[in-house]
């Protein structure tokens, strides 16, 4: 069997294990609010949920909560990504500083850092200040790790090779130190904006005045189940769509590097 075709039965294995899945959970789902008794307060029927979601698209409700939500997220991702990979890469440039803060970043983000929400909140308030300095601060140590990985492990027989040719620190830089550390450093970005996106809409959930978390909470408390679980869903669509856009990019930039 020829590669192109392995790989097209691969993918299309996979999409249909991925199918099989969420339609196994919408079965389920249905069974348990239809057949098994399961508290409508507690989960609602997925019809029903579908009959929200569609209102709230077709209503609009979501929009100004969804520009807040991917706002505070795009600020900081920006400001994660230019701080960590600046940082990074002029930590890489010394064996020294590498031993000195490598294990020291990934200490600090062992830690679970949205412990300290009360603080940001305390510092930035409730508006979305807070939810875009605790995204920056849990995407940087991502996307820090991964310059300092991506750039510090490059082949030095590469690095040597380039030089005896003549290569300028420029020309170093830019046609064997970055096509050398990008798979990492791309790598880096993606786990970077997973979980900034995380942190936003959890710590929107927590303590917020708006947003697609603030929204959810308030339909808990208003015990509005039916539309929760819609705006749940429509979260994860959001989420799976945005990972998606950045793996795409991700595996393009693999390829062009």
């Amino acid at each position: 069997m020829s590669s192109p075709r392995r790989k097209f039965k691969d993918r299309f294995a996979s999409r249909l294990v991925q199918v099989g899945f969420l339609v196994v959970v919408l079965l389920l789902w249905y069974l348990a609010t239809t057949r098994w008794g399961v508290n409508k307060l507690l989960l609602p029927n997925p019809l029903n949920v579908w009959d929200q979601l569609a209102d709230v698209i077709r209503k609009g409700e979501y929009l100004n909560d969804l520009r807040i939500t991917l706002t505070e997220l795009a600020v900081a991702f920006v400001i994660s990504t230019v701080s960590g990979t600046l940082l990074g890469y002029a930590i890489s440039r010394s064996p020294y500083l590498i031993k000195v803060f490598e294990p020291l970043f990934a200490g600090i983000y062992s830690i679970p850092i949205i412990l300290f929400l009360p603080l940001y909140v305390l510092f930035f308030g409730l508006g979305p200040a807070s939810k875009i300095a605790l995204g920056t601060t849990i995407s940087f140590f991502p996307v820090v790790l991964s310059t300092i990985a991506g750039f510090g492990n490059v082949d030095k027989v590469l690095v040597t090779a380039a030089r005896s040719m003549g290569a300028s620190d420029y020309q170093l830089f830019r046609f064997v130190l970055v096509p050398a550390a990008l798979p990492v450093i791309l790598s880096g970005l993606r786990m970077g904006f997973t979980v900034a996106l995380l942190s936003v809409i959890g710590s929107e959930t927590i303590a917020s005045l708006a947003g697609l978390g603030h929204r959810i909470v308030n339909l808990a408390e208003n015990m509005d189940m039916a539309r929760m679980f819609a705006y749940i869903v429509f979260v994860i669509a959001i989420a799976a769509s945005l990972n998606t856009v950045v793996s795409v990019l991700e595996a393009r930039g693999r390829r062009q590097r």
